[in-house]
């Protein structure tokens, strides 16, 4: 199986859904490949905040009884005058209630495309982290050479990344990975400062609808900051490559890798 056949199947595979001869298939290939390996780690994660950590809320005991008190009752109420002539207006209302929705949502959607749809990549760029931190295996190669880091690349993408800061002792470089941003394949370079895990994406800007609003100078290139569930985002494009860091590290250290990753030449 390739990865085109294992994806789909991802969700069921977690929930024991698939048969037993394709479930053994799936493992089979999740023990060898890291980028499905990486959603799979994903998909748990996922489903532990949205089925275990959200809450549930039950009705209360007395509004249930109170309800349950007035539904005997609603076959004996006799037609009120709105009944009897209400329903002409009813088409109108149901329009008017209409736009009353409809307004609101148009200018907040225009307002989002406005804005690049940038807390698109922000959530994009989080969840991207929350795999890597969530994977047994997040590098696929481990090195703190970035002249040996970046000719691992080569025929595994279909770009060259650009990334001239090497490392440092302030944020020293612990390797890289093959992984996704939005629609395509990213470059991954983790850096650590102290004990927190640092990420950087690096993917082609082309057909990618960037900020356009609340940009801030980052040396020669504006960037977007945002956070998200926690984590602090810098969004920035140069030339033809994009670029998305993320970590819960302080945002003025993040900003201060930041300007390295952006100024060194």
């Amino acid at each position: 199986m390739n990865c085109d056949d294992v994806r789909p199947r991802l969700l069921d595979y977690q929930r024991g859904r698939l048969p037993a001869r394709l479930q053994e298939d799936v493992r089979a290939h999740l023990q060898a490949c890291s980028a499905c390996e990486h959603e799979i780690a994903a998909e748990a994660l996922l489903t532990e905040v949205l089925e275990q950590r959200l809450p549930q809320h039950g009705a209360p005991l007395a509004l249930k009884r109170r309800l349950a008190r007035q539904w005997p009752l609603s076959a004996q109420v006799k037609p009120s005058w709105w009944a009897r002539w209400g329903r002409a207006m009813v088409p109108a209302l149901a329009t008017a209630a209409v736009l009353l929705i409809a307004i609101p949502v148009y200018y907040q959607q225009a307002g989002r495309s406005q804005n690049g749809e940038s807390a698109g990549m922000v959530t994009e760029a989080v969840t991207d982290h929350l795999r890597l931190l969530a994977s047994q295996h997040p590098l696929d190669v481990e090195s703190g050479d970035m002249h040996h880091v970046k000719p691992w690349y080569e025929g595994r993408l279909d770009f060259a990344p650009v990334v001239h800061f090497l490392g440092d002792q302030e944020f020293p470089l612990a390797g890289g990975a093959v992984g996704y941003f939005l629609d395509r394949k990213a470059a991954v370079f983790v850096f650590h400062r102290r004990l927190h895990t640092i990420s950087l994406f690096v993917f082609p800007a082309r057909g990618v609808s960037w900020p356009t609003r609340g940009l801030d100078s980052l040396g020669p290139v504006k960037a977007y900051r945002s956070d998200d569930r926690g984590f602090h985002v810098i969004l920035w494009r140069k030339g033809e490559q994009g670029c998305a860091l993320v970590s819960d590290v302080d945002l003025p250290e993040l900003t201060r890798l930041a300007e390295r990753l952006v100024s060194t030449p």
